[in-house]
Formats: C-alpha cells, structure tokens, sequence
C-alpha cells in the first residue's frame, strides 16, 4: 500500500491528536503535521462536520463520467435526493415550530391559571 493511500486512510482525530502530540515532543514536528493537513486538504471543511466533498446543498455535482446514461441517472438521483433533504428540513422546521407553539401555549395557560397577570416592564 503506498504511503499516500496509508496517510488518507488515518482519520481526522488521529490527525489532530499527531499534530498536539508533535507540538508537545517537538514543535517542529506539530508544525510540519499542520502545514501537511493545511496543504492535503484535510483541514478543509471540517466546520459543521461537513466533508470538504460536499457543497453547500449536502450534494457534489461531478463531472461526466463519459457515460451519459450514467450521467443523466446520477443528476436525477442527486436531484431528487437534494429535493428530499429540502424537504425534510421544512418537515424538521416545522415540528419544531410546532413543538415551541406548543411549550408557549402551556406556558400561558399555567400562568392565566396561577393569575399571574401582572408583567415586568
């Protein structure tokens, strides 16, 4: 196995404990570990724990596979996959918004009920 293949294979907390543990032997050594990760693209996109192979829809377009039948299935998966994240996210939205309309409305009653109809202003 090539060395390359070997250092993608080793995941992201792996990295970053390498990295505190050259720092911490010698700093050149976490140095070098960071630039690697910087330059390899390791760093990127580790932010909201997104991959850096997704954009911001949670989908990658890809380039032609040179296959057209191949092509046109994948961007109607992808598109429909993209359709029901949207979806589900409106459908999480709303549960939420439900769920906080919900804890408000118990809330109001228990104060009408304890006569609380006094406010802080």
């Amino acid at each position: 196995m090539p060395t390359a293949a070997m250092l993608d294979d080793i995941p992201k907390g792996a990295w970053i404990a390498l990295m505190v543990l050259g720092f911490i032997v010698f700093w050149p050594i976490g140095l070098a570990i960071l630039f690697y990760m910087f330059w390899s693209g390791k760093m990127h996109g580790w932010r909201n724990g997104r991959s850096h192979a997704c954009g911001n829809s949670g989908f990658r377009r890809h380039r032609s596979s040179g296959n057209s039948a191949f092509d046109s299935y994948r961007d109607e998966t992808l598109k429909r996959l993209e359709d029901e994240q949207k979806e589900f996210h409106a459908f999480v939205e709303r549960l939420r918004r439900a769920k906080d309309q919900q804890e408000f409305d118990q809330f109001m009653n228990e104060r009408r009920a304890n006569g609380g109809g006094a406010t802080a202003s």
